[in-house]
Parts: C-alpha cells; structure tokens; sequence
C-alpha cells in the first residue's frame, strides 16, 4: 500500500517534515511483530537525531560569523537588479502608452470618418429617392442636386449616369451637355451588380472635373428596374481635415486609405501623395487582416510601427498612424544597457552568496532527512493501525504492468488465492482478478476504472466478488490516481471495504416491502371483492326492495319518504362501488392497465371537475401484474398529490412503452413548488407551502423501488408540476 493511502487514512503528527511524502510499501493488514519493529527503528533514530542535533551546535557557532556577510551581499544584489529593472520598465511603460495612445488616436479617427461618410451616405440615399427623377425631363432635378451641392462646400459636383456607365447629367456642365463616360468605374460597376450604395475609394482624374475625387454612388430604382446611378464626389479635405485635427505629434505618419490601398489622406506631403499607391507593407497588411499592428517603411524609406483599422461600412478604407521606431527604440535600448550592467554585477554578488549558503543548507538537509524519516515512520504505523481497525483491504491497479496487487485483508474479502507478489502483498493479472468478479458487475468495475485512469475521477463501485464455494460477498472498492509529482498516471490506488451485511439488510427489506405490498393488494383486492358482491348484492336488494313498497304506497302519506330511503339507498351504492374500485379496480386484473387507467381517469375528472387526458404512445401491450398494480397506485397517488396541493385545472398523462422500457409522464398547470428546497427559514406560510414538495412523492418512490424504476421531478413555483417515470421491463411480456 501506498503512503499516499496511509495519510488518506490516519492524522499527520504535530512535526512531520517534508520528506513525509516518499511512498513506501505498507500493507494494511495486521502483522505480529510489526509495532515492536517499528519502535526499535523509531529509537534509532531518535538517537541518530540526537547526535545530529549536537553536530547542528557546533555549525551555529561558525555560521554565526558570517551573517553580516552574507545580509550585505543580499541586499546589495535586489537593489542593483532593482534600478535596472525600473529603468526597463520605465522605458517600456513609455513605449506601451505611445502605442495605446496611437491606438486610441486610430480608433478617434475611424469614427469621426465612418460618422462623415454615412452621413453622406444617406445624403446620397435621399437624392436618389427624389421625386425630380420620376419625370423624363431632369431639369427639376438638376436644380435640386445644385441646391443642395450649395448646402455642402466640400462636394465637387454631382452627376447621374445610365446603367451602361455614360453620364447625362453633372452639375459642372449644363444640363444636355455632351459628358462622356463616369470615372471611378470599379465602384460603379459594383452598383449596377448589387443595387445598392457604395462609397468608392479616391478615382482617377475625372473627365469633367479634372480632379481625383472621392465618390460615393447610389442605385435609382424605379419600377423595380435600376434607372440611373447617382454619384457624389467631393474633394478628400474633409478626410484630410479630421485627420489633422487628431492631435498626434508631428514625428507621426498618418494615412488614409481606400480598399484598393490608395491614398486619401495624409498628415505628410499629402499634395505630393494624393491618390498614389501607399507603401508596399501598409498594403500587405490590410490584405491579412482588418485591424492591427505592423512595422513598415513609408513612402519616404522611415522604419514605422503602426496601428491600422478598416472602416467599417466603407467600402474598405482603412486608418494608418505610424510612430517611428527609433522615438520609440531608443529608451529601451538604454534600459537594456543599465539593466544588463546590474545584472552582471548582481551575477557576481549572488555567486558569493551561493557559496556561502550552499555549506548552511547541505547541514540542514542532512538533519531534515532524519526527522522526516522519523516522521514517516511514525506515519506509517498509524496508518497501518487505522486501517487494521477499520477492517478495510488494500489494493492497486497497475495498468501498465497489467496486474492487481492487494494486501491479505483486501485478498480474503474477494476470496482470491494468495499469490504473494514482494513483502506481505499478492498479486493477480487483471483478467485474472476480474474472474472473480460476478458477471452482471463487469461493465460497471471497468468503467470506473477507465474513467480514473482518463478523467482522474475517483473510484467508487460496489460489486459482487465470487468466492471458491461459489458464494457471492458484496465489497465496496475507493480509490484513485495518486496526486504526487512525479507518479505515474496509470496506477489506481484504493481500499476495499464488506459491505455484504449492509447489502443483505438491503435486500431483506426490499423483500419484505414487495411481499408488504403484494399483502396490501391482496387485502385491497378482498374487500373490494367483499363490497361488490356481499355488501353492494344486499345494497342492490334493499333497492329493489324499497322500489316495490314504493309501488304499493302509490298515493299514501308515506310515499315521499320511501322515495327518499331509495335515492339514498343508490347513492350508498354507488359510493360501494366507488371504494371497491378505488381499493382494486376489477378492470386492472380483467382488461388491463390502460383500460383500467383510463375509466379511472374518466371518472375523476367526473367527481373533481379538471380535465385529466390520458395518451398512450406506440404498441402497448399487457406488461406484468406487478408493474400494472405499482403504475396503477403510482398514477392514484400522483392525482390524489394534484387535487391536494397543486391547485390544477388541467392534467396530463403520457404512457410510451418501448423494447426495455416503460415512460411515463405526468403533467399539471398548478401551483408547482421548489423540488431541492430544504430550508423555508424566513418564508410565509404560503411560500412554504410552495416550496415544499407534496408527502405522496416519497409514496411514489417507494413504489417504485419494486419494479426498479426511477422518478424525475421538474416544478417551479407558479409554474406547474412535471413528473418524469422510468420503468424496466423485460422484452417478452405479458401479450394482450
């Protein structure tokens, strides 16, 4: 057995040292003559701990002479290594806040842009949409656009083309004049294929206004037919204009952008710069990606490291500044000198230090060693004694070497041959120790094994273990993976424990809780019997009985009480009839649980007045007596459950019998309540009522235990009840 289980299983002494956690072989059965081995070793080591301890005097004498020494070269090495190090970050922090604030100043930019142009946009949107463009003559319309063109300065003109690309109309020529065909062709040619506004990039020279400009163009639907493209194109000072006005230091390169990597807008020589393709690096990397950091040289050859950002709903223009990287090289490259130079000097100063403290911790580790040895000892043998009087085995499960190893106690309860395996342990190969494991529990052992070995998960499966006169003992087997450094991940340590007399106990008052309900339907199925043909026979004559004297005293005085002794006496026996079929229902027996099922519901939505719908999936057929009589009490009781606390007005029930299995789920739209409440300190009584689950649950579970089956409960307060019922059946039932 493992140490790691030694210490799982006792309490670590008051002085236990560091190398407590050295596994060591211990096997948790009893042994004679263990404890006194134990204590004669304790002693010599508390004698060689002894000796130790003088030996320890002596170097405090020596080592008291050279703490002063040993301070001195401490302090000096963080307060060299200190300097340097605040001086790097210093200088790092300074280049961090120009990145950020270049980040910032990106960011700032990109909005005050995109702001702009979808302003324009919609400008743009609406000319488009006038009513002037609805009539053959553009006369109307051209003196609208010049209207507004007077409102925007920056504009340079507007022009309205055909779909073949040939303008009709700009507003720097009078209307009719000969145009020739539109600049900028890309972003036309993408209106006309998607009917919808573009902002274009800067263009070539136009051939009306001999300028490159920059565009923005929108579809002329009419009639569900694209009649013209109207295209606004104005002078980039505006961009130029925000782009300044951002505030970046001089040293900075600012750019503009459009999507075909064209500049619109500079801080530097922009008049030189117009409309020129920006340097090859920008370029590469508004291609990679759409925001981000890159270091490039400008179109003047200076190295840069920029912060760039593509513009949404734009068309692709992207925002560039560029902050040279000598400003931001050149502190921290200092920094690295001044902290190199102290780290060399504290390199110096540690190497003394070192060698003075190495002699300190050689001593002290050899004397550390023997009180942890001491220590572990000491562990050892209450671990072994906690686990002698918990009666409990040991065992481990070595994966790579494919064998179980287990102390004697773990050996006996599995009834295994001892086949010793080194010390006190025996070992098994793992098929081998799997034999004696029962059949029907295989699939569970090697899934909680696999499950450790993969998940690290804990082990904790109870099985049947089979010994040599073929008897069956019930054990319960713990463990896990050890958690040590350096341990290997394909080890299972654990303990087994006896659990046959728990699992007995079990077993006994699982049987004597089936044979108390087959009792209580038996008796049931006697007084039904009893009501129906002796009580509800006399009842049924006594009727008949007061019917004739009825018929005799036609027209005498007491005719009115003798009807009033025969309603009375049908009502007697309809309440009969009622309590026999509530206490076994005939039908259960003769035609079944779903007939039996749905008369009961049809006849207590009859008596409470909430509608309760019963619906059977798939091919049902007769299952056992013993399952129909506990779904039958199961689905009485789940109703009683909803007249008494739920406050329902309708109720569901719905049976789908499958191959292995029978489902069943119960629906209600009351009152509901909080399933896992356990504590109702503070709530009203109403809310308390809410909140606590109806007793006929704990009925219903009850029953189910002897059919096997289990039960789901979903509820909220306020919104209703959910019963989910799972029930085993064999494949060859009962047929209709």
């Amino acid at each position: 057995m493992s140490d790691a289980l030694i210490r799982k299983a006792s309490t670590s002494s008051p002085g236990q040292g560091a190398g407590a956690g050295t596994e060591q072989p211990v096997d948790g059965h009893a042994m004679p003559g263990r404890g006194d081995h134990l204590r004669s070793e304790r002693r010599n080591l508390e004698r060689q701990s002894g000796s130790a301890g003088k030996n320890r005097n002596r170097l405090r004498l020596g080592d008291s002479r050279r703490p002063l020494l040993s301070l001195l070269l401490a302090a000096l090495i963080p307060l060299l290594l200190f300097g340097g190090w605040v001086a790097y970050l210093t200088a790092s922090r300074e280049r961090m806040e120009a990145r950020l604030t270049a980040s910032d100043t990106v960011k700032h930019v990109s909005e005050r842009i995109a702001s702009e142009m979808t302003t324009q946009l919609q400008v743009a949107e609406t000319l488009a949409a006038s009513t002037a463009l609805d009539h053959p003559s553009l006369e109307g319309f051209y003196t609208e656009a010049q209207r507004i063109r007077a409102a925007h300065p920056l504009w340079a003109t507007v022009e309205l083309t055909d779909p073949s690309g040939f303008q009709i109309l700009n507003l720097l020529r009078p209307l009719g004049a000969p145009l020739g065909p539109t600049a900028d062709r890309d972003s036309f040619d993408q209106v006309v294929r998607t009917r919808q506004p573009v902002i274009g990039g800067i263009g070539p020279v136009g051939h009306v206004s001999g300028k490159r400009l920059v565009t923005i163009r929108a579809p002329v639907i009419r009639d569900g037919g694209l009649k013209y493209v109207l295209t606004i194109s104005f002078v980039p000072n505006a961009i130029s204009s925000i782009l300044k006005d951002a505030g970046a230091p001089k040293d900075w390169v600012g750019a503009v952008v459009d999507a075909k990597g064209n500049i619109i807008a500079r801080t530097l020589a922009e008049e030189f710069e117009l409309g020129r393709p920006a340097s090859p690096g920008l370029r590469q990397a508004i291609m990679q990606a759409p925001a981000g950091f890159y270091v490039a040289q400008t179109l003047e050859g200076v190295e840069v490291e920029t912060i760039y950002q593509t513009l949404f709903h734009t068309g692709g223009w992207s925002v560039h500044f560029g902050i040279p990287s000598d400003l931001l090289n050149a502190p921290v490259a200092r920094s690295v000198f001044v902290l190199a130079g102290g780290g060399m000097a504290s390199l110096a100063l540690a190497a003394a230090l070192a060698f003075l403290t190495a002699r300190d911790i050689a001593h002290r580790r050899e004397s550390e060693a023997e009180r942890s040895a001491l220590a572990l000892a000491v562990s050892e043998e209450r671990g072994a004694v906690a686990i002698e009087a918990a009666e409990l085995g040991t065992w481990r499960w070595d994966a790579e070497n494919e064998e179980v190893v287990g102390s004697d106690r773990a050996w006996a309860l599995l009834g295994l041959p001892r086949v010793p395996a080194g010390g006190v342990e025996f070992s098994l190969p793992i098929e081998r120790f799997l034999e004696a494991i029962h059949m029907d529990d295989h699939t569970a052992v090697r899934t909680a094994i696999e499950r450790c070995l993969n998940e690290g998960c804990t082990v904790n499966v109870d099985f049947r273990s089979i010994h040599a006169d073929k008897s069956l003992h019930w054990v319960r087997v713990t463990g896990r993976v050890p958690q040590l450094a350096g341990s290997s991940p394909k080890i299972i340590h654990g303990v087994i424990a006896d659990i046959d007399p728990q699992k007995r106990a079990e077993a006994e008052r699982f049987e004597l809780l089936r044979r108390l309900a087959e009792a209580q339907e038996n008796e049931r199925r006697r007084i039904a019997r009893e009501l129906h043909d002796q009580v509800g026979q006399t009842v049924t004559g006594l009727s008949l009985g007061l019917k004739a004297l009825e018929q005799k005293l036609l027209g005498n005085p007491g005719q009115e009480q003798v009807q009033w002794l025969r309603s009375l006496t049908s009502e007697l026996g309809r309440d009969i009839h009622r309590a026999a079929a509530d206490l076994r229902p005939t039908a259960l027996d003769d035609l079944g649980l779903k007939d039996a099922l749905l008369a009961f519901a049809s006849d207590w939505s009859e008596r409470f007045g909430f509608a309760v719908d019963v619906q059977f999936i798939g091919n049902y057929t007769r299952l056992s007596p013993e399952i129909e009589t506990v779904v039958y009490r199961v689905l009485q009781e789940a109703l009683t459950n909803v007249l008494k606390h739920a406050q329902a007005r309708h109720l569901s029930i719905v049976l789908e019998q499958r191959a292995r299995s029978l489902h069943i789920i119960i629906e209600d739209d009351g009152v509901g309540f909080r399933p896992d409440a356990v504590d109702s300190v503070g709530l009203s009584s109403d809310q308390k009522l809410r909140s606590r689950p109806p007793l006929g649950l704990s009925g219903i579970r009850e029953r189910l235990s002897l059919v096997n089956g289990t039960l789901w409960i979903e509820s909220e307060p306020g919104e209703g009840t959910t019963l989910f019922i799972q029930i085993p059946i064999q494949e060859n039932g009962p047929t209709p």
